[in-house]
């Protein structure tokens, strides 16, 4: 492919607002002329580091309520191509609070309201009429209420049937669901696929005092098990982030590791998403797994790097 290009879906839009503090007091108020707005979500993330890496794509996604001018215009000035149908559902707010003091971020997340009903029809028939012109499929994050389980299994059925490469950034029913169409990468965070696959292992990764390696110990013989086992079955590659350690990894007879260097963060929010843009456009470029996450975790490095989320350079911060 010349110029590669993807279709990016998320169904659980939001308007973002990163703000920064010198030192953030519990039960106080806080004051600081450090903040800004930006259109977010999952999917809006990728597409905009996937613009930046200069990749064609166009997002899809549901919108509702009096701040969608706003939503639209914030996209407008990442110069993201959005497509979008009425969901009659307002767009959620998000919230990242950055402590100078402690480097801490803190993630407020407010739920999304239900779509309306129409809206699941409205968005399949916007993504199968789009997806003929995209090479790549990449479907991120939870989706709203209203929407039913069959809607990013049938989407990853329909891409897989017409040939595109299938990256699902997901967890719990959406990815189980959708593997039986062997997508082509699944890339949970650790959490997120113990979560969804082995929660008998989650006692294991959360053990008060314990130290990095200890959990490693604790939880990477079987979690390397069930990786080879699902790559087997389902004939797909699986990343596993870990936040600020290694990235695990997998394809069909193998299961590896890929250190991250140390990096005091500015703004980790929209890293993962950063990742997976990376990765995207690494794998459509022909890289092996190996090459496509070392490009991943650059460009979650220097999304963490940044105060605006979802961003590799500060040209569009």
């Amino acid at each position: 492919m010349n110029n590669p290009s993807f279709l990016t879906v998320c169904m659980n839009p939001s308007l973002q607002k990163t703000l920064g503090f010198s030192s953030l007091a519990k039960d106080r108020i806080n004051r600081t002329d450090t903040y800004r707005l930006d259109a977010s979500g999952k999917g809006v993330n990728v597409s905009r580091v996937l613009t930046q890496l200069g990749k064609t794509n166009c997002h899809v996604t549901q919108l509702g309520g009096s701040l969608r001018p706003l939503f639209l215009d914030l996209c407008t000035q990442d110069k993201l191509s959005v497509e979008w149908v009425e969901s009659g559902s307002p767009i959620r707010f998000c919230y990242t609070l950055l402590d100078d003091a402690d480097h801490s971020v803190t993630e407020l997340v407010e739920e999304s309201q239900r779509v309306t009903p129409g809206t699941e029809e409205r968005l399949m028939a916007a993504y199968t009429r789009l997806l003929p012109a995209y090479e790549g499929v990449i479907i991120s994050g939870t989706k709203a209420g209203g929407f039913s389980d069959a809607l990013v299994p049938g989407m990853v059925r329909q891409a897989k049937e017409a040939g595109r490469q299938v990256i699902l950034d997901l967890r719990g029913k959406d990815l189980v669901n959708s593997l039986r169409y062997k997508p082509d990468i699944i890339k949970p965070n650790l959490l997120e696929f113990i979560e969804t696959f082995a929660p008998e292992l989650k006692a294991r990764l959360f053990v008060p005092e314990a130290s990095d390696a200890s959990q490693e110990e604790r939880i990477r013989n079987p979690i390397r098990a069930l990786c080879l086992e699902l790559c087997q079955n389902y004939q797909c590659r699986i990343i596993l982030t870990r936040g600020a350690h290694s990235i695990w990894f997998a394809e069909s007879g193998g299961f590896a590791e890929y250190a991250l260097e140390a990096l005091q963060p500015v703004n980790t929010t929209g890293s993962g998403d950063a990742f997976t843009a990376g990765l995207a456009a690494a794998l459509s470029e022909e890289a092996d797994l190996e090459a496509a996450v070392a490009q991943g975790a650059r460009c979650g490095r220097l999304n963490a790097g940044l105060f605006k989320v979802g961003v590799i350079t500060e040209a569009q911060a």
